[in-house]
């Protein structure tokens, strides 16, 4: 596939689905601006193999989307499907992404031999060693927990941990509870009488401003929170 076009695909009803689309525009969608879709096609046209040219059948497309609209169809590819990265794309991707993970082990974890961070060419060094696949749209902080640990093989490292305090009013609990496990281990939780959350949440210390940000967005600014000594 020449690199002026990319692919992206979604499986649906046991079949195979893709379009053909312009790889920057398709990325910046991907990442979250917004465009139209028609902004990224390069053809308005839905495959079920685009690399032979071979069109989905109207039958395919009825039964996988409830439509054969070809803007409606890409619309659902790029939301949900998978993006056909450009070896430039990629390659940037994952080393801006590998960036943020050092920066993020560099300011998280401390030798415990001496108290002190590991300097941020240390951590690269060890990273390039243990060779951990880094994904480019997953998040810096969520590959940063797995990398520790085999990290650990080269370095004595040890993540700082804080502990923090909430209060998440009932409105908010359900989907605030699922939110809170994804940062942490929850060492203690109370259930009030009418539906609000009380917990004691014990993380990673740089995870706390992006505990925060998203907590308050589900609780639409009500989170209460203390950082406990």
């Amino acid at each position: 596939m020449s690199e002026k076009f990319t692919t992206a695909r979604i499986s649906r009803s046991g079949e195979k689905f893709e379009i053909l689309v312009k790889p920057d525009p398709a990325l910046e969608y991907k990442m979250g601006k917004q465009l139209e879709i028609s902004q990224l096609l390069a053809i308005d046209e839905i495959y079920s193999d685009a690399g032979k040219g071979t069109r989905a059948s109207v039958e395919k497309l009825e039964k996988a989307f409830g439509t054969t609209d070809p803007i409606m169809v890409a619309e659902e590819i790029m939301k949900h499907g998978e993006l056909q990265l450009t070896t430039d794309q990629r390659r940037q991707l994952v080393e801006d992404k590998r960036r943020q993970i050092v920066a993020f082990i560099s300011r998280n974890c401390i030798d415990p031999r001496t108290g002190t961070p590991h300097p941020p060419i240390r951590i690269e060094q060890a990273l390039a060693q243990v060779k951990f696949a880094i994904d480019p749209f997953k998040s810096a902080d969520e590959q940063a927990k797995d990398i520790i640990d085999e990290l650990r093989t080269l370095l004595p490292i040890k993540m700082e941990q804080m502990r923090v305090a909430i209060k998440i009013l009932a409105e908010f609990a359900p989907k605030g509870y699922g939110a809170v496990k994804g940062y942490g281990t929850i060492t203690r939780e109370e259930w009030q009488a009418d539906g609000a959350l009380v917990a004691v949440v014990e993380m990673p210390a740089g995870l706390y401003g992006p505990f925060v940000e998203r907590l308050g967005k589900i609780t639409q600014g009500t989170i209460q929170t203390k950082v406990m000594k």
